[in-house]
């Protein structure tokens, strides 16, 4: 037995998490952190820039140097490292609109009852009809937090430079996976495929990145629609955990039928440890599936290994995309 005592503060830290919750998007919606910016400020300093009271100002600063989202020298406050990078909104790597979809009703919702999703073993998912908002809230805000994994996954699959080659994005979003192989090989033509509304944001993307020349799009249902054929690369990022490991082979038969011989897929997602509890940002999405989907789970290298053999891939290699929690598994044709 151990000698420690027992503590009560892991279950007082879990039950209040939504203090650190709504204090973060109170901070975001107010502008706080880029009413610091790099000047360490009093709390009277930044209410004044956010047009707050003091006494509101002084309390959720102090809070979030509790977290960890500030630090605090006398009087001043001052943003650390990740919060001036991530959440002034004067810094490129901004992920404030990320909060926009995070915390939507669709998502936050899934979890009010989910002691009723366990016991039915699903949950009373909502139509997600391809008008949805949630998908177009997806293209809008998380294209930001994609670009450094985006691009080092353009950088491990690196594409024939003496010759055209073709990109399919399934499930493209935001698009910036694809963007990333378009703008990294000159010669590249980036084929996105998703709902129709969705590829709108998916196309205007592309533009603003300088590929509207070398862009395309495939609207529909991506487990019946036409992908097309003879690509060099599909990337699969982030769809795969929506289904069970049947439902996925199925799809990656599909993908493989539609690369050329020695094609590559690449899957990105978070893909947890065989003890399926690490590292802890990746094992944890599985109760994100389980609130959300139907039978949908986050699952491990050796299980995406199977399901990628099953569909007649060989050559499988785990890479993580740090430093997120996400990782790719890339195998060929």
């Amino acid at each position: 037995m151990s000698s420690a005592s027992p503590s009560p503060q892991l279950y007082f830290d879990t039950i209040n998490a939504f203090h650190k919750t709504e204090a973060l998007k109170a901070a975001l919606d107010l502008g706080l952190f880029t009413a610091i910016g790099r000047t360490p400020s009093t709390a009277a300093e930044i209410a004044a820039r956010c047009e707050c009271p003091e006494r509101g100002i002084r309390i959720l600063s102090d809070y979030l140097t509790v977290q960890g989202f500030l630090t605090k020298d006398g009087s001043h406050y001052a943003l650390t490292l990740d919060s001036a990078t991530f959440l002034d909104r004067n810094s490129p790597a901004y992920l404030g609109p990320s909060a926009d979809f995070l915390l939507a009703p669709t998502l936050v919702e899934a979890f009010r009852d989910l002691t009723s999703t366990i016991r039915r073993g699903t949950p009373e998912v909502k139509s997600t009809t391809p008008e949805h908002p949630m998908w177009l809230d997806f293209a809008r805000c998380m294209g930001p937090m994609m670009v450094g994994p985006a691009r080092g996954i353009a950088a491990l699959v690196p594409l024939d430079a003496d010759r055209e080659t073709k990109v399919l994005d399934i499930s493209a979003s935001h698009g910036t996976y694809g963007i990333a192989f378009a703008q990294q090989n000159p010669r590249a033509h980036l084929t996105a495929l998703d709902w129709e509304p969705v590829l709108a944001i998916t196309a205007e993307n592309a533009k603003a990145a300088g590929i509207a020349n070398r862009f395309s799009k495939i609207a529909g249902d991506a487990f019946t629609v036409d992908l097309g054929s003879d690509y060099d690369v599909v990337l699969v990022p982030n769809f795969l955990h929506h289904f069970n490991p049947a439902d996925c082979t199925r799809f990656l038969r599909r993908v493989h039928a539609a690369l050329r011989p020695g094609g590559r897929v690449v899957v990105v997602d978070f893909i947890p440890n065989e003890d399926r509890v690490t590292p802890p940002g990746s094992a944890s999405f599985g109760l994100v599936m389980l609130s959300s989907t139907p039978e949908g789970d986050v699952y491990t290298f050796a299980e995406y290994s199977k399901m990628l053999a099953d569909a007649g891939f060989h050559g499988f290699a785990l890479h993580p995309l740090l430093p997120t929690t996400a990782s790719a598994v890339i195998a060929t044709k």
